[in-house]
């Protein structure tokens, strides 16, 4: 092979993985996908029959009916990433997904609120969710991931914990943005929502029952939010 040949083979074989690496960014959801929802109190809820994921199988059922599409609920209330990091074997990659979301963060912030030793710090959170990622992409499956949502219904960083989670929230979107991983963008779809439906700033009563658990509107907006990433 000629040297002037060898960097326009170079060039093509570059093109042909940005391509397919792309490609399987964007797969379209497919017949037979088992997808499980990773998280914490309000994925478990979301298991429920008025929940997140409930809705979202519905939706699902309802755009896609010939793909008998699996919804599987893996919340655990109370959990952080590193809780997730201790059980994503026996409760992730046992049930042999296709697709795994992601939603965590509440509880890493809101528990380190009076000790920050019982939230997670940025260090660990960031490393830990590369770690369960990690493996369930080694498993086979592919991971969207959420950035979380609200500690407080009020607009304009007026909750106590808005500054914090807005980082938090920051650290997932970079994650999602190294890891070439699909981002489900809650935290800022809820602060877009209350900014536009909540005119007296109630701290809860708007998308939750108590400032972070969803009530039935919060549960609809996860859902429809979480539909939206998984058709892309």
């Amino acid at each position: 092979m000629s040297r002037l040949a060898l960097p326009i083979l170079f060039l093509l074989l570059s093109a042909f993985t940005v391509v397919t690496t792309s490609a399987a960014e964007a797969r379209p959801l497919m017949k037979g996908d088992r997808i499980v929802f990773l998280g914490d109190s309000i994925t478990q809820a979301g298991a429920g029959p008025n929940g997140y994921i409930s809705m979202l199988r519905t939706m699902l059922h309802e755009k896609h009916p010939d793909l008998g599409l699996e919804c599987i609920g893996a919340g655990i209330s109370g959990n952080k990433v590193p809780d997730l990091q201790k059980r994503v074997e026996r409760d992730v990659i046992a049930k042999q997904p296709t697709i795994v979301v992601i939603y965590i963060g509440i509880n890493d912030v809101w528990h380190g609120e009076k000790d920050p030793a019982r939230g997670t710090d940025p260090e660990r959170f960031t490393a830990g969710l590369k770690e369960v990622i990690g493996k369930i992409t080694a498993a086979g499956a592919r991971v969207i991931l959420c950035t979380p949502t609200l500690i407080g219904e009020k607009k304009n960083g007026a909750n106590t914990l808005d500054a914090k989670l807005d980082q938090y929230a920051d650290l997932s979107r970079g994650l999602a943005k190294e890891l070439n991983l699909p981002l489900c963008d809650l935290r800022k779809a809820f602060v877009d929502y209350v900014a536009a439906n909540n005119p007296t700033d109630a701290e809860k009563g708007i998308l939750t029952s108590d400032r972070v658990h969803l009530n039935a509107a919060g549960n609809k907006l996860v859902a429809e939010t979480m539909l939206g990433t998984l058709s892309n």
